[in-house]
């Protein structure tokens, strides 16, 4: 199975031309206004006129209500949602029938207490993002920058497709991989040179190295 990179909090074409270029999988967008990467929903019309189809387009949000979640639809036209913030497993089915759209919801980890959730999640989501859980005195539930323990998703027993988030650099992509077996990885904060500002030469280190992590697991 090939390996899935998203590169999230993309703001500028250059970037997104630059993760397209190396090959992202999936370009990620944010819809959070705290966040230092949030796109205005006429930016991200841009953005996603220059995808053409050559990743898959993803909206990341926090707690967003129904008349946000239409805005960024009309705009970007994501092929996925990714829900980041406290939703339930009512209002992941909510917005699936709202939308006729992939969700992959956010599930933030610092302990084993934190898996607890899984299942439910796991029954009304298309895929599981692992992220580490913020500090409490975070203003953004991601893209800080920050890892988990990654043996806590080791032997993982889930049937849907999950990908692992948090602090991941192109030096500890490779054991961030063979711990969790993770079928796609997300990174955002690693690859940029200030917060918000993305790093092209960062951006395709960082798939390099994810993809020559799954190439050496083949041979």
């Amino acid at each position: 199975m090939s390996l899935l990179v998203k590169i999230c909090g993309l703001s500028t074409r250059e970037t997104l031309d630059a993760a397209l270029g190396a090959g992202a999988d999936m370009v990620g967008f944010v819809f959070f206004p705290p966040s230092p990467r949030h796109v205005s929903f006429d930016a991200a019309r841009e953005l996603a006129a220059a995808v053409r189809g050559r990743a898959r387009k993803v909206a990341l949000t926090v707690d967003a209500d129904d008349a946000t979640f239409s805005a960024i639809v009309t705009a970007l036209k994501p092929d996925i949602l990714q829900l980041h913030g406290r939703e339930s497993v009512a209002r992941i089915l909510q917005l699936k029938q709202k939308f006729g759209l992939e969700v992959m919801k956010a599930l933030p980890v610092e302990t084993a207490a934190d898996l607890l959730s899984l299942p439910e999640f796991a029954t009304v989501s298309d895929r599981i993002l692992f992220d580490a859980r913020p500090p409490k005195a975070a203003t953004r539930p991601g893209g800080l920058g920050t890892t988990f323990d990654w043996h806590l998703l080791e032997d993982l027993d889930l049937k849907l497709p999950f990908m692992v988030s948090g602090g991941l650099t192109a030096d500890n992509v490779a054991e961030a991989l063979r711990v969790t077996g993770a079928g796609g990885v997300d990174v955002s904060s690693s690859v940029e040179r200030a917060p918000g500002v993305k790093d092209p030469q960062l951006i395709e280190r960082f798939i390099r190295a994810a993809r020559a992590t799954r190439e050496l697991a083949i041979r």
